[in-house]
């Protein structure tokens, strides 16, 4: 069995976030919906001590968001691209260091976290990661304790087909696989599904309690 580590996948999203990494809060306002919305899901107190670890972190955008209006929170982001790292770095300078970074797959095996999560959260990260999405998943419930929270906002469902190949031309793959997998795992506490552009795609916000 294939792991997220797969090193074609992971030179392949190296690759395609190198050209992307700066440009990409400019370009991609327009499809990544519902970020801040799964943040207010999660009902964080405003002193919350919570140590949040973010998998697929890219350029920081809900680092930064989490950091300014939680200020007692450690956070954590995880992600394969250094480029797209370096852009987050340059972001949240103002908040470390409440944030720390790790270059790094996120797989069943891999090197540990240097800090124990409250909270895991996948933001439009999981469609991406395949092979491996489901080994993601079990990493997220074996780094998390009783009673600890996963938060999940990502694509969905498109019924059309041009689109939906266009969308695993650039690596996302759609076919309403994850929302299964998560509510076998962890006890939904928080699910919407909501419409994009009058029903070209679906995406869905998941919080569930491990």
């Amino acid at each position: 069995m294939n792991t997220p580590d797969d090193s074609q996948q992971v030179n392949r999203i190296q690759q395609f976030y190198k050209w992307h990494a700066n440009i990409y809060e400019a370009t991609r306002w327009a499809f990544l919906f519902g970020r801040k919305r799964l943040v207010e899901a999660l009902n964080l107190p405003f002193s919350s001590q919570k140590n949040i670890v973010e998998v697929g972190c890219g350029t920081g955008h809900n680092l930064y968001y989490l950091a300014k209006n939680f200020p007692a929170l450690q956070l954590t982001g995880i992600d394969i691209s250094t480029d797209m790292l370096q852009v987050a770095n340059k972001k949240v300078k103002r908040f470390l260091p409440r944030i720390s970074f790790i270059n790094m797959p996120y797989f069943t095996g891999a090197d540990p976290l240097p800090v124990k999560p409250n909270i895991v959260i996948f933001s439009y990260c999981l469609t991406m990661i395949n092979p491996g999405w489901e080994d993601a998943l079990h990493r997220a419930y074996n780094d998390l304790g009783e009673g600890d929270l996963i938060a999940v906002v990502d694509f969905h469902h498109t019924p059309l087909s041009l689109f939906r190949r266009w969308m695993d031309y650039n690596h996302v793959r759609m076919d309403e696989h994850l929302l299964p997998a998560l509510s076998k795992q962890f006890k939904p506490v928080h699910l919407e599904i909501r419409q994009a552009y009058g029903g070209l795609w679906t995406y869905f916000l998941f919080v569930g309690k491990k």
